[in-house]
């Protein structure tokens, strides 16, 4: 009974920080002047992956090292095929910037970048600290281009929180989707464990579904309000976030070992979801992910998951 009532608890809480998260953001966008895409791609993506963070840091100063690669695997896969099908099918997504372009490719190449990172079996310091340097650049490169190109563009509409109090919102917002996460995957965890699945499958399928229901929450609150740009960059954002950031972290504390299962298949369903992302968002340009699109997203994870499982 008290698993069932973590679960709820922390679902109820994540929706509600996802809305506060939102709300802050877009006036983090309006105060500094920058697109609300570029604020998805940093601040929510950054604040949505902080369960990832956690949980991986948690993992493998345990010794789960799958747990800890599984997750970040699992959440990349869920975060386009299960949040990103089920927002589309609740409320078509529109691609309204093609910038989104600029960010699908850096996923891609973080994607990649831990393939072949990671054929030896590990994860060592210098890869992790590898990972946050281009981080690093990555989100100064964002922040510079949008800045740069919002100066051609109409004037962004004006703030309509003190910056101060769209901070306190966005801390409370992180702070509720950390707890919201830790109760779902403590709820989620203890059931997977008395069902007796391994580490790997706990990671991927558990665990990896309780630290995505932030983006969930986030992007579909999101495309509700119209704020596509955000639902969209938070997916894309989290995904280069997890990589780089989560696994960077993590890495640079500790080197992370990585299993031959997850480096054989679930590293290639991952980059494998990522190509039919673009495939979805085509075209570039005003381009709408739309409810049949959603679903066929949503089916391809129902078949992951049942194959995982299998």
């Amino acid at each position: 009974m008290l698993p069932i009532l973590y679960l709820l608890a922390g679902f109820v809480l994540l929706f509600v920080s996802g809305d506060w998260l939102v709300k802050s953001s877009v006036q983090f966008a309006r105060h500094f002047k920058v697109s609300t895409l570029v604020i998805g791609v940093t601040v929510v993506a950054f604040g949505t992956s902080a369960p990832e963070l956690l949980v991986s840091l948690n993992a493998v100063f345990d010794g789960a090292a799958d747990i800890s690669v599984g997750n970040v695997v699992g959440s990349n896969i869920a975060n386009i095929a299960l949040v990103l099908g089920l927002v589309s099918v609740v409320y078509p997504v529109k691609v309204k910037k093609k910038t989104v372009w600029f960010d699908w490719l850096v996923m891609m190449l973080a994607t990649i970048g831990l393939m072949l990172g990671s054929r030896d079996g590990r994860i060592s310091v210098g890869e992790g600290i590898l990972f946050l340097i281009v981080l690093v650049v990555y989100v100064i490169w964002v922040v510079y281009a949008s800045r740069k190109q919002q100066k051609k563009e109409e004037a962004i509409e004006a703030p309509s929180l003190p910056l101060w109090r769209a901070a306190v919102l966005f801390l409370m917002a992180a702070a509720g989707l950390y707890y919201g996460a830790e109760w779902l995957v403590l709820g989620a965890k203890d059931i997977a464990i008395n069902l007796g699945v391994s580490e790997r499958v706990i990671g991927i399928s558990v665990v990896a579904i309780g630290t995505s229901v932030p983006e969930l929450a986030t992007s579909l609150i999101a495309a509700i309000k119209k704020e596509s740009d955000i639902s969209i960059g938070n997916i894309v954002g989290s995904n280069i976030f997890n990589i780089w950031a989560v696994l960077g972290i993590t890495a640079t504390l500790k080197p992370i070992q990585v299993s031959t299962s997850i480096m054989n298949i679930d590293y290639w369903w991952m980059l494998g979801i990522a190509v039919i992302l673009l495939l979805a968002i085509l075209p570039l340009s005003k381009g709408i992910i739309t409810r049949w699109k959603g679903a066929v997203l949503f089916a391809i994870y129902l078949l992951y998951i049942y194959l995982l499982f299998v």
